[in-house]
C-alpha cells in the first residue's frame, strides 16, 4: 500500500481499498493529543448546554471530535468516544448525585458514555468515505436514537437538540423534530472541521467547497425553516395560570412532608383567587399544578380531597392536579387529575414514561449491592397507556409529565391527540438548585417550537414558566419560591411538519447511517479481495 494512502485515509486516491491505518508506533505517537481533544470536546459540548447561552459552542465541540475520530480504527474510535462522553456527561448529569451520592451519577454517565463510544466507533468507520461529515452526522443521530430507547426504556438527556433552545438552528425542530436539529448541529461541526482540514490544500478546492457546504447548509436550512415558527393565535386565546407552591425542603426527603407540599399549592391557589377577586390579576380560564403537588391520594384520603376541592372551588375554574395514586394492588400511578370546581375529579392522565431508578427500580436486588438508596422507592410506579388531553374551559391542554418531555413520541402523541396547549408539570425538588431544572426547561422550549404550541411548565420548587410557541419564555419564577404565573396564551391547532412526519426524519437519517456503514463494509471486503 502506498505511503500516501496511509497518511491520508479516505482521500479517494488509488483503489478504493480500505487503508490499514498507521503503523503502531505512529498511531501511539499522537494519542496524548487525541485523548485531550476527546475529553476537551466533551467538556466544550457540556458548556454549550443551559443554563449557559453558549449554544454556538456545540458545532465547535463536534469539530474537535471529528478531528479525533477521522481515520481512526474502530477500537480507537470507541475509546475516544467514551472519553468524549465522560467529558460531556459527567458534568452534565452531576445533578443525579443529589441526595444519593456519586454511585448513580457515575453509573449513568458511564453507561451513556459507552453508548456514545459505539456512536463514535461508527463515525470513525465512515470517516474514510467521501463526504464523510454527512455520514458521520447521521451516525450521531443513530447513536442518539439508541440512547433514547435503551437500556431500560432509554435516557435521551444530552441530545444535541436540547442544547439549542437559544440557537439559530432551532427552527429546524419544526421541520424534522429533534433528530433533524441534532443532525444539523453535528453536520455543521463535522463539516467545519473537514473544511478547515481540506481547505489547507489548494489542490483540493472542490473537496473544500463540499466540506464548507456541509458546514453552511444547516444554517441555510434553519433560515429557510423560520416561517414554520409562529406564535399567532389560530383559535383564539386563553388565560392560563401555573402554580408553584414550593416544598418544605429540597432533596429526596421532601416527600416526608407530603401534606405540607399539598397545603403549599392549595394556599398559593387560594392567594391567586384572592388576587383575582381584588383585580390584581385577570381570572384564568384554567390552572395547572405541578407533578407531585399532592402525593396524598385524594381518592382514598378525605382530608386531601377536601383541601384540593376547597382550593379549586375558590379559583372557580378547572385545575390539573399532580398526584400519586395508590391502588390496593399493582403499581403506583403518577397521575394528573382534572378537577372541576363543581363536579370534582372528572378525568385522569397516568404518566407513560416512568423514570428507571427513580420511579421504578430495574434489577432491584443487583442494584442494592451498590446503593441502599434504591429502597427509597419501596413500590414501583407503573406506566399509563394513552395520551392525556384535558378539556379545560374550551382549551385542549395536553399533559406531558416531567421526564416525558425528553421523549419525542410522548410529546408528539399528545399534540396529535388534539392538544392546543402543552403542559409539562414537573417536580425538580429532588435535585435542589442544580442545573437540571434549566436543562429540562430548555427541552420544553425546543418542544414548543417543534410542535408550535405554548408550553406551560408548573414545577413544585421552580423554575416554573410560560413558553410561547416560538420558544421564548414570557414569564418564569424563581427557584424555591411560592408563586403563580398568569398569562394570556395563543391556542393553536396547526400541525408542524415535525408533528405530521413524526419519526420519519429519524428513520431517514438511520437509513443514511446504515448506508454509510454498509458502504464502509463493502470497501473493506473489496480491499481484502484485492489484497488476496
Amino acid at each position: 500500500m502506498s505511503s500516501s494512502i496511509t497518511a491520508e485515509p479516505g482521500s479517494g486516491t488509488a483503489a478504493e481499498a480500505e487503508p490499514a491505518g498507521p503503523a503502531p508506533s505512529a498511531a501511539w505517537k499522537g494519542w496524548p493529543l487525541r485523548v485531550a481533544l476527546a475529553v476537551g470536546s466533551g467538556a466544550l459540548l457540556y458548556l454549550s448546554f443551559p443554563p449557559r447561552p453558549l449554544w454556538w459552542l456545540a458545532p465547535f465541540a463536534l469539530a474537535l471530535l471529528g478531528a479525533c475520530l477521522r481515520g481512526r480504527r474502530a477500537r480507537a474510535g470507541f475509546g475516544l468516544g467514551v472519553l468524549h462522553g465522560l467529558g460531556f456527561l459527567l458534568p452534565l448529569l452531576i445533578w443525579t448525585s443529589e441526595g444519593v451520592g456519586p454511585v448513580p451519577w457515575l453509573a449513568l454517565a458511564t453507561v451513556e458514555s459507552l453508548l456514545i463510544g459505539l456512536t463514535c466507533l461508527g463515525i470513525s468507520l465512515v470517516s474514510r468515505l467521501p463526504a464523510w461529515p454527512l455520514w458521520g452526522a447521521a451516525v450521531w443521530v443513530a447513536g442518539e436514537a439508541l440512547r433514547a430507547r435503551a437500556p431500560f426504556g432509554g435516557f435521551p438527556w444530552g441530545k444535541l437538540a436540547f442544547g439549542q433552545a437559544d440557537g439559530v438552528f432551532l427552527p429546524l425542530a419544526a421541520l424534522g423534530g429533534t433528530p433533524l436539529l441534532s443532525f444539523a448541529v453535528a453536520l455543521c461541526g463535522l463539516g467545519l472541521y473537514e473544511a478547515l482540514r481540506v481547505g489547507a490544500a489548494t489542490r483540493r478546492a472542490t473537496a473544500a467547497l463540499l466540506a464548507a457546504t456541509a458546514a453552511v447548509a444547516p444554517l441555510a436550512g434553519a433560515l429557510a425553516s423560520r416561517p414554520l415558527v409562529s406564535d399567532a393565535a389560530e383559535e383564539g386565546t386563553a388565560v392560563a395560570a401555573v402554580v408553584q407552591g414550593n416544598v418544605p425542603r429540597a432533596g429526596f426527603d421532601f416527600n416526608a412532608q407530603r401534606r405540607a407540599v399539598l397545603d403549599n399549592h392549595a394556599n398559593r391557589t387560594l392567594q391567586l383567587a384572592a388576587d383575582v377577586k381584588a383585580g390584581r390579576v385577570p381570572k384564568p380560564d384554567f390552572v395547572v399544578w405541578p407533578e407531585n403537588s399532592s402525593d396524598i391520594d385524594p381518592y382514598t384520603q378525605p382530608d386531601a380531597y377536601e383541601v384540593i376541592d376547597n382550593a379549586v372551588k375558590a379559583i372557580g375554574v378547572p385545575v390539573a392536579i399532580g398526584s400519586v395514586l395508590a391502588p390496593e394492588t399493582g403499581p403506583l400511578r403518577n397521575t394528573m387529575i382534572l378537577w372541576d370546581p363543581v363536579k370534582g375529579p372528572v378525568d385522569t392522565y397516568d404518566k407513560r414514561k416512568i423514570q428507571p431508578f427513580g420511579e421504578r427500580i430495574p434489577m432491584r436486588s443487583f442494584v442494592r449491592l451498590f446503593s441502599a438508596d434504591v429502597d427509597r422507592v419501596q413500590r414501583d410506579f407503573g406506566p399509563g397507556k394513552e395520551p392525556g388531553v384535558f378539556a379545560m374551559e374550551g382549551s385542549a391542554v395536553g399533559m406531558v409529565t416531567c421526564f416525558e418531555a425528553a421523549f419525542d413520541d410522548a410529546v408528539r402523541s399528545t399534540v396529535q391527540d388534539g392538544a392546543q396547549v402543552i403542559a409539562v408539570p414537573s417536580n425538580n425538588a429532588t435535585f435542589g438548585r442544580s442545573q437540571m431544572t434549566y436543562q429540562q426547561l430548555a427541552m420544553d422550549r425546543v418542544r414548543a417550537v417543534e410542535h408550535s404550541r405554548t408550553v406551560l411548565v408548573p414545577v413544585t420548587s421552580g423554575v416554573s414558566a410560560v413558553i410561547r410557541p416560538d420558544g421564548q419564555i414570557v414569564q418564569e419564577t424563581k427557584m424555591f419560591t411560592a408563586d403563580a404565573l398568569v398569562a394570556e396564551i395563543p391556542l393553536r391547532s396547526t400541525q408542524t411538519p415535525a408533528t405530521r412526519f413524526g419519526p420519519l426524519p429519524e428513520y431517514a437519517l438511520l437509513l443514511v447511517a446504515a448506508g454509510g456503514l454498509g458502504w464502509t463494509l463493502a470497501r473493506r471486503l473489496r480491499s481484502r479481495r484485492t489484497a488476496a
